[in-house]
């Protein structure tokens, strides 16, 4: 079975700001479905698309089947058959042996920046860049899906 284990944390802005990126990469993804059971999503990057099926989430874990499709079905796919989509550029950034993928949100969810990082187990131990701040794992409203019905810009603050 496949699967994803993945931490979530949000980004000091000022931190993040100030370290050097390189190119991002253009990211359009919608969803098929949105079920707090399973998502079906479509995404492209570049001249690629892909079509990702996730289970439901335990702890930092779930089940996750990813398979790439040409660009120009994900591109039908999104838009005859994709209810919300989100763009964001994501960041890849290498930190003390491990990739963090960073994400600045475009659009609805303008001024949300979101760092992930995929481990082999739950408990395997990492670093954090000092750009990382609180953990959002578990909170379901930093779900892509979630980002795409509910998106930043709508939030009430307190």
């Amino acid at each position: 079975m496949g699967q994803e284990i993945e931490r979530k944390y949000l980004v000091n802005k000022d931190k993040w700001q100030r370290i050097h990126k390189g190119p991002g990469q253009l990211y359009r993804q919608g969803y098929i479905l949105t079920d707090p059971q399973k998502t079906i999503r479509v995404r492209i990057a570049d001249t690629q698309g892909w079509l990702t099926i996730k289970g439901l989430s335990a702890g930092a874990t779930r089940p996750e089947y990813e398979y790439p499709i040409p660009k120009q079905d994900a591109e039908e796919l999104l838009d005859k058959f994709s209810a919300a989509v989100i763009t964001k550029v994501r960041f890849r950034i290498p930190f003390k042996n491990k990739t963090w993928e960073v994400d600045e949100f475009l659009s609805d969810n303008a001024g949300l920046v979101i760092a992930e990082i995929e481990l082999a187990s739950e408990d395997e131990p990492f670093d954090l860049p000092e750009w990382v701040d609180k953990e959002v794992t578990s909170e379901e409203k930093y779900y892509n899906s979630n980002l795409s019905v509910n998106p930043y810009k709508n939030w009430r603050y307190l």
